[in-house]
């Protein structure tokens, strides 16, 4: 099994800063694409970033300019810096993952973390 562990959320204020880390574990043959989701209460679960093996990434218009996705494949890590936070961007984030399991290629599946819980507000 693969697995997921995400962390490095918390209480912010307006304008702070957070950097949420993820790191894969487990029978990995390879990671794809990684990238990080956010559900606020009564919304709709949001794509907030991208980035593929070759780190291009994408972002969500709302988070463009303020979030940063990086990726460190030798440590199979996701990373989501998080500057000039507004209280909007409170939600549970959750990393994913697009892995091919070492005992199961050719089958890549997405793998999600537990979500780590970021609140911003004054």
């Amino acid at each position: 099994q693969v697995q997921l562990v995400e962390s490095g959320g918390g209480l912010v204020q307006p304008g702070g800063s957070l950097r949420l880390s993820c790191a894969a574990s487990g029978s990995i043959f390879n990671i794809y694409t990684m990238g990080w989701y956010r559900q606020a209460p009564g919304k709709q679960r949001e794509l907030v970033a991208t980035i593929t093996k070759d780190r291009n990434t994408k972002y969500a218009d709302s988070v463009q300019g303020r979030f940063t996705v990086s990726r460190d494949n030798a440590k199979n890590a996701v990373y989501l810096q998080m500057n000039s936070l507004n209280p909007e961007d409170t939600a549970v984030y959750y990393c994913y993952a697009r892995v091919e399991d070492r005992r199961a290629v050719n089958t890549v599946v997405t793998s999600w973390g537990q979500g780590t819980q970021v609140t911003v507000s004054s």
